[in-house]
Parts: C-alpha cells; structure tokens; sequence
C-alpha cells in the first residue's frame, strides 16, 4: 500500500467498520469496532502459519485493484465497487439496490498482495430480499475465493475459517492486524435479526493459494 493508503487503512480501523446488513430503507448500519494493531494478529484469526513459515506459500502479486469476486460454493459472482471512507472516518458500504454488489475496501491491500484485503457485502437488502453475501456462513474451510484484477489476473484464495462473533467482540486484531502474506477478509452481517438489525457478524478469512499466478 502507499503511505497514504496505510493512513486511511489506519484510521478507519481506529474508527469502525460499518456493515450494513440492509434491513430496511430507514436502518443505520451496524457498526463493529476495529483497532489497527501491527504483528500477527491476522494469522491467529485465519488460524494459518505465516507465508514465511511454509515451503508451500503463495508468492505475493504486485497492486492491482479487484474488478470482480467469484465464491463457486455459494454461487456468488459479483462485480466490486471500491469503498471509501464516511465523512465520520468510518468505512462505506455498498449501496442497498436491486442488483446488490460487493465492494473492496480501496484503502487496504488489493487481492494478493501482503496483507489483509477486505470486502464488504450484504446479508440481505431491504425489500430486494437476499445480499449478496447472505449464505456466507455457509462457506467452509477449503472453499475457493477468486478475485479478478484490473491487471487481467486472478487471485485465488482458500478459505481457512469461518467464524460469527457479536459485533459487540468484533476480533479488531484478527481482522486488521498485519500479516505477512496475502489473506482475505469478507465480512457481512449474520446471527439473530433484531428489528432492522442482526446482532452478529460472519467474517471468513481465506489465504492466497499457491495455484494463484
């Protein structure tokens, strides 16, 4: 990333993630706190050795900006918008429209370079019905992530966990901290509905695999 990059990154982990779970026209996303910590703590949220500690690690891949997200397991294949930052300092989430996309969060790592790159998605999108991201908790350990780039290359992931946590303990370090290889972070909105609200999160984490280019 470039400096400034690593600044927004920074800054909206200090602030929070927003993830809109897209219950209704009128409801506030919901936030999940995040701090930015510097080590190994997304490792210990992919439950994954570090690259430099696997003969058999994918080589990281130059900045190229994702266009496109394919999940075979759970038939998802979606365009990526990028996302920002809120005026607040908070991250942006996808629009809630008919034909609901993903979006890459532009200020983290691009799909196969070193670090934690996150996309945000919705579970469900009002009176449109489905997000979607909404059979994300369906994913499991194995299953293939592909993440087309601007530069024509794909990226390809392995999901290594899957876990829903109480946005209320949203693992911040497991999701931001710094890691020394590739890795992925699809996050959505999952656990029971509270009105407009879920009260949890599903956060898959995934590690580049050695077929990627």
């Amino acid at each position: 990333m470039t400096p400034l990059s690593r600044r927004a990154f920074g800054t909206a982990a200090l602030a929070s993630v927003l993830v809109g779970c897209g219950g209704g026209a009128s409801e506030s996303s919901a936030s999940a706190p995040a701090r930015r910590t510097r080590g190994t703590g997304g490792a210990a949220g992919s439950g994954e050795r570090s690259a430099g500690s696997s003969a058999n690690a994918a080589r990281a891949l130059g900045r190229s900006a994702p266009v496109r997200l394919r999940i075979p397991a759970i038939d998802v294949d979606t365009p990526l918008i990028r996302l920002g930052l809120e005026k607040d300092g908070t991250v942006e989430v996808p629009p809630i429209t008919a034909h609901d996309r993903a979006g890459w969060y532009r200020h983290s790592p691009t799909p196969g370079e070193v670090g934690p790159s996150v996309v945000l998605g919705h579970v469900t999108v009002g009176e449109y019905g489905d997000g979607v991201f909404h059979d994300l908790s369906r994913l499991r350990k194995g299953d293939r992530i592909e993440a087309r780039r601007q530069d024509g290359s794909t990226a390809v992931f392995a999901v290594s966990s899957v876990r829903t946590v109480a946005k209320a303990a949203f693992p911040s370090d497991d999701v931001y901290g710094d890691v020394d290889r590739p890795e992925l972070r699809l996050i959505t909105c999952g656990g029971p509905r509270e009105g407009q609200e879920y009260r949890d999160n599903v956060i898959v984490f995934a590690v580049l695999s050695p077929s990627s280019p």
